[in-house]
């Protein structure tokens, strides 16, 4: 029998190519009549890259998006706190890719329908309900337009895998009194510029605190005139702030934001200048979901932001949503397409990223900035008056740990997916 995917994000494309390796039909359902690049630029880290490459994907990316050779922490005075290599150059089997999301996710679409056929998608369709059904599932199917919600009819699979996103139909179904995302009180306003290189030309850069940061890298290269760099500015407000609400493509306005970094004339870089030549700006509250109890019910399981929806901190949304995709893909491969499959992957998953998801509410690896920020508000001259050299080597290893990309333990680890696997099932 197919599996149903209900989302056509990052999540739910590389679940459908994960099953396409192991021999499993799949079908994705898609809420929007047309799938377009939207979005920003992502961080794709070396774990989720070992997936890609393993399902054939590594060219693409290199034709898509950079390399990433550095990240770099400053303080709100533009002093370097700490920086170290990151993907091959750091000793990694695989890169760490900077990379607009909207290309990604153009990528793998691509790639769907290339090898799953060009009817494996059906976009303009939502999954509102589903059932177990016996040995299989049946979803009911749906139109979204103007308002209006038009029955699709039904649509019958083997498993149900809810990709669709934080505002998940499959997780409100679960848990119908959760409510909308929880904002943690910071504002995003997130920009795309042609500008110049900096630093190493391939450096991810923060700088600031949790109250007010910055944050850079290039997604593209422009030869002679630079490249096209990615930024995010945060601040923070209070709870009670009016600013309490989402819409992740509202146009972001200058004026409530640039001020507060209006003097952040940096050597390697001239922020307020990046801010100010945006080709364009977005504005959005940070938010994610509280971790759940369970994703699963019957022959359905939730995956990717519908499962774990987690603050853009550490670079790890993306990453953590291929990594489902090949461990769901995996024990189907062991266990068929069975109830029994969806319970071993959220078993292995789940304490995983709820893990990541607290993490990255303490502000995960940038966490440091923070620490400097209330130890030298004033700035410093060396980051030895301010942290010692082990402080800032457990800081950048702890989150690695904690999100599964230790470069040791990845490099020695066996593939998720067995290099046999393919058209075995």
């Amino acid at each position: 029998m197919t599996v149903l995917i209900a989302g056509a994000g990052i999540g739910g494309l590389t679940m459908a190519l994960s099953l396409h390796q192991i021999g499993v039909p799949a079908r994705i359902f898609e809420a929007v009549p047309e799938i377009r690049p939207l979005g920003v630029g992502i961080n794709v880290q070396p774990h989720a890259v070992r997936e890609l490459e393993e399902l054939g994907l590594l060219p693409a990316l290199d034709a898509t998006g950079l390399r990433t050779k550095e990240v770099a922490y400053y303080s709100s005075h533009g002093g370097l706190i700490w920086s170290e290599p990151r993907g091959r150059d750091a000793g990694y089997n695989w890169p760490q890719f900077s990379i607009h999301r909207g290309r990604l996710q153009m990528l793998l679409l691509e790639a769907v329908r290339e090898r799953l056929g060009p009817d494996a998608i059906r976009t303009g369709v939502s999954v509102e309900a589903f059932r177990d059904s016996g040995d299989g599932i049946e979803v009911d199917l749906a139109e979204h337009r103007d308002g209006q919600v038009r029955p699709l009819g039904q649509a019958q699979g083997s498993l149900l895998i809810a990709a669709d996103g934080i505002h998940s139909r499959a997780r409100a179904i679960l848990y119908p009194d959760e409510g909308k995302p929880a904002w943690g009180g910071t504002v995003m306003w997130r920009g795309v510029t042609s500008g110049p290189r900096f630093l190493t030309g391939r450096t991810m850069a923060m700088a600031g605190c949790k109250a007010r940061k910055f944050v850079c890298y290039p997604i593209a290269d422009e030869g002679d005139a630079g490249s096209t760099i990615n930024w995010i500015c945060d601040l923070q407000f209070p709870q009670d702030y009016l600013w309490n609400r989402e819409d992740w493509n509202r146009p972001g306005k200058l004026e409530d934001f640039l001020p507060r970094f209006a003097d952040w004339h940096f050597p390697w870089l001239d922020v307020p200048e990046i801010i100010r030549t945006a080709s364009y700006v977005y504005e959005y509250p940070m938010v994610d979901r509280d971790p759940l109890p369970a994703w699963t019910r019957g022959r359905m399981t939730l995956m990717g932001d519908a499962a774990h929806s987690m603050y853009p901190i550490g670079s790890n949304g993306a990453s953590q949503a291929i990594l489902d995709a090949r461990v769901l893909a995996r024990e189907i491969l062991a266990q068929g397409q069975t109830p029994a499959a969806l319970a071993a992957y959220e078993a292995e998953r789940r304490p995983v990223t709820t893990k990541i998801v607290l993490a990255n509410r303490a502000d995960g690896p940038d966490k440091v900035l923070d620490i400097v920020e209330e130890r030298a508000p004033d700035g410093f001259g060396h980051i030895d008056e301010v942290l010692s050299r082990d402080e800032l080597v457990e800081a950048a290893s702890a989150y690695k740990r904690i999100a599964g990309f230790d470069k040791d333990a990845l490099n020695v680890r066996p593939p998720i997916v067995p290099a046999t696997a393919a058209k075995s099932a």
